[in-house]
C-alpha cells in the first residue's frame, strides 16, 4: 500500500513539473478568480443505508352512510378530490318522501300534545269550580275525587303524547341525516385509487364506494435492524433519497415497540421534511426510499468539500491554493458526510481547497479569492467559504 501511494505521489510530481513548463504566465496576466473552502475537522457518524417505503397517514375506503341506488358517480380513478367534495350521489326520491312523512308525523304529535295540555287546563278549571262548592248543599265529594283522578289520567296522557312527539322528531332527524348522507363526500383530500361501485348499483350502509389515498400527508416506514435502534430517538433527523437521488430530510416520529423475531427489526415511522431537489415532487404510496441511519459513535474527522475533488487518470485529486498559487494534491478519501468527504490521507486541517473554477487549473497558476471565515458553524466546522 505504501509503495502504491509513493507511486501516486511521484506521478503527481511529474504532472506538476510538466504542467509548470506549459503554465508560464504571460506578464501582466490577471489572477484567476476562484472560490476556496477550508479542509476542516467536523463531527462525523457513520451511517447505514436502509430501504424504506412511503406510507400515507390517511388512506382507506370511503363507505356509504346511507342506503340507496347509485344515481351519480362524480369521480374516476386517479382524480384528486378535496375534503367535502361529492364523490357519489344516491337516489333521494324515497328519502325525500320519507322526510315528508316524518314531518307530518311530527306535526300530528305536536297537535296531540297541545290538545292534552289544553284538556288538563279544562279539568283543572272544573276542579276549582267543584272546590268552590265545598260549603254548598250541591257539593259532591265523589265528583271532586273523580275530577282529581281525571286530571291525573290527562297528565299521564300528556306525558305519553310528549314522548311520541320526541320520538317523531328523532325519526325526522334520522331521515334528514340519511338524506344528507345520500351525497357521499370525501372525508379528506386525496386521490381516488379505486372505485368499488358503479351507477345503478344498490348500496347498503357500510358498503365501499371508493378507496382514497392522501399523498400530501406521507410518512416513511422502515424496518430498522435492532442493532441500530439505539442510535435513533424521537426527533432524530436523518437524510433520505429516492431512486432519482432527490435528497430530503426526515425526522423520527415514532419507534414501534414490537420486534420481528425473524428479521430482528423494528418498524420506525419518519416524517418527511423539506425536499432538497424537487419541491413539487409527489411521492406514491409504497414508493421505495433509501434512508441514511446513524450506525456508529459520533467522532471527529478531517473533511473536504465534495466540489473540491476531481478525478484524473483514475486518481482523486484536489487543487490547493498555496500562497495564491495552484498546487495539485492526490488524496485518499473515505465515506461521505453530507456535502463533504472524509479524508484518510493527503490533506491537513486548514488547507485551502479550490471548490469553484478548479476544472482547468494548472499547477503554478495564480489565483484570486476571498479568504474564508475562520468562524465555526452550527455543525462544529469552519464557516463556508465566501465567493470572490
Amino acid at each position: 500500500m505504501k509503495l502504491a501511494w509513493n507511486i501516486i505521489i511521484g506521478l503527481m510530481l511529474c504532472d506538476q513539473v510538466i504542467a509548470k513548463a506549459f503554465a508560464t504566465e504571460a506578464p501582466g496576466r490577471p489572477a484567476t478568480k476562484v472560490t476556496v473552502d477550508t479542509v476542516r475537522i467536523e463531527p462525523y457518524r457513520q451511517t447505514a443505508e436502509i430501504i424504506g417505503r412511503f406510507v400515507p397517514r390517511q388512506s382507506g375506503i370511503v363507505s356509504a352512510l346511507s342506503s340507496g341506488a347509485v344515481q351519480i358517480l362524480s369521480v374516476e380513478t386517479g382524480d384528486r378530490v378535496e375534503a367535502g367534495d361529492i364523490i357519489s350521489t344516491l337516489n333521494k326520491d324515497r328519502l325525500k318522501w320519507q322526510l315528508e312523512l316524518k314531518q307530518s308525523e311530527v306535526a300530528q304529535y305536536r297537535a296531540q300534545f297541545k290538545t292534552k295540555k289544553q284538556k288538563i287546563l279544562l279539568l283543572r278549571q272544573e276542579l276549582q269550580r267543584l272546590k268552590s262548592l265545598k260549603n254548598s248543599p250541591a257539593f259532591s265529594r265523589a265528583r271532586l275525587d273523580d275530577k282529581i283522578q281525571q286530571i291525573a289520567v290527562a297528565e299521564s296522557q300528556a306525558i305519553e303524547a310528549k314522548a311520541e312527539l320526541n320520538k317523531s322528531k328523532a325519526d325526522q332527524k334520522l331521515t334528514e341525516i340519511s338524506l344528507k348522507n345520500a351525497e357521499i363526500r370525501a372525508p379528506n383530500a386525496g386521490i381516488i385509487t379505486q372505485k368499488h361501485t358503479s351507477i345503478g348499483a344498490y348500496l347498503k350502509i357500510g358498503e365501499p364506494v371508493v378507496t382514497l389515498v392522501d399523498t400530501k400527508m406521507m410518512e416513511i416506514e422502515a424496518d430498522i435492524p435492532s442493532l441500530y435502534i439505539n442510535g435513533l430517538n424521537t426527533g432524530t433527523i436523518s437524510r433520505a433519497r429516492t431512486s432519482q437521488d432527490s435528497f430530503f430530510s426526515v425526522t423520527v416520529r415514532a419507534i414501534i415497540p414490537v420486534e420481528n423475531p425473524r428479521t430482528r427489526t423494528r418498524a420506525v415511522r419518519f416524517t418527511v421534511g423539506s425536499r432538497a431537489t424537487r419541491d413539487n415532487e409527489t411521492y406514491a404510496a409504497n414508493q421505495s426510499v433509501i434512508l441514511e441511519i446513524p450506525a456508529g459513535i459520533k467522532k471527529n474527522a478531517l473533511t473536504v468539500h465534495k466540489d473540491a475533488v476531481m478525478s484524473r487518470n483514475g486518481r482523486k485529486i484536489v487543487a490547493l491554493a498555496v500562497e495564491k498559487k495552484v498546487q495539485l494534491q492526490a488524496v485518499e478519501l473515505g465515506p461521505t458526510s453530507g456535502s463533504r468527504f472524509i479524508v484518510k490521507d493527503g490533506l491537513k486541517a486548514g488547507d485551502l481547497t479550490i471548490v469553484r473554477g478548479n476544472e482547468r487549473l494548472l499547477p503554478g497558476v495564480s489565483v484570486q479569492f476571498n479568504t474564508p471565515s475562520k468562524g465555526v458553524n452550527k455543525n462544529g466546522g469552519a464557516k463556508k467559504a465566501d465567493s470572490p
